[in-house]
């Protein structure tokens, strides 16, 4: 299993100096939406200011890009991913939480970026699930590259993925335009590989009491990647657990240092 991390600790390969500041995978569980509103308010969530207007791009037969801020010449792009279900065919319903849970993070990192033609998106999925060996998620992740790699250019793009959409971002990370990947509370199953996350730079943020995604599982992936030669850091969080509710701030903003950082800003 190996060592347990504590708070504050971190398991860095290479020397990266980190800013301060399993089974799944059940919906995001809450306790209803108004917790969540409350956060999205007090962490600015409302992002029809700065930059996009929030416009859903089609990216083709696998779901939509929606754009958070868009910038005329982007000079680097983030996109977020989701989490969702283990199983399920169906498409994500209107009122869809896990995606609610992402636009926190977007304000953020729009925020901290701002003035420097990032482009923020979050991937929106054809379907619910992973779907065991379809790998749904993943897929939609690469359209939405793609789909990215259409609107800005051959712009560095670091992927952030909550749960499901943390497997999917990782196993998107070999695309050549990927710089890294911040994974929240993500879903490591044993197995997943790491060979193409070579060069680069990995940050797994995951509370010990997640009762979706173990973190150990979560450590076990670092050191794999680590292995593989990924620049790769587990930081373990004080609060959370999967929704990442409890201490959301914190989550924020060291979410958003990690982004800034991979995109060397």
């Amino acid at each position: 299993m190996g060592e347990r991390l504590n708070h504050g600790q971190i398991m860095t390969a290479c020397g990266r100096r980190v800013p301060a500041a399993v089974t799944l995978v059940s919906p995001i569980v809450m306790s209803g939406t108004r917790l969540l509103e409350e956060h999205m308010a007090t962490s600015g969530a409302d992002l029809a200011h700065p930059g996009g207007d929030g416009t859903a791009e089609d990216v083709g037969p696998r779901g939509v890009l929606v754009l958070r801020t868009s910038p005329a010449v982007p000079a680097a792009a983030v996109l977020l991913l989701h989490g969702g279900h283990e199983h399920g065919m169906e498409a994500p319903p209107a009122l869809n939480l896990p995606a609610l849970r992402m636009r926190p993070f977007a304000a953020e990192i729009a925020r901290v970026t701002r003035g420097r033609d990032v482009l923020v998106a979050e991937a929106r999925y054809a379907r619910r699930g992973w779907n065991g060996p379809r790998c749904d998620a993943a897929h939609d992740a690469q359209a939405a590259l793609g789909r990215l790699r259409d609107l800005a250019g051959n712009v560095p793009v670091v992927l952030v993925g909550h749960s499901m959409g943390g497997r999917a971002a990782l196993r998107a990370a070999g695309d050549p335009l990927v710089r890294g990947v911040v994974g929240l509370a993500p879903w490591c199953p044993a197995g997943e590989p790491v060979e193409h996350l070579r060069g680069r730079g990995v940050f797994l943020l995951h509370h010990e009491a997640d009762r979706v995604t173990p973190a150990a599982e979560s450590w076990a992936f670092v050191r794999r990647a680590r292995e593989a030669g990924a620049d790769a850091v587990g930081i373990p969080m004080a609060a959370g657990g999967h929704a990442m509710l409890r201490g959301a701030g914190a989550w924020h903003r060291r979410t958003a240092a990690l982004t800034e950082s991979l995109l060397g800003l």
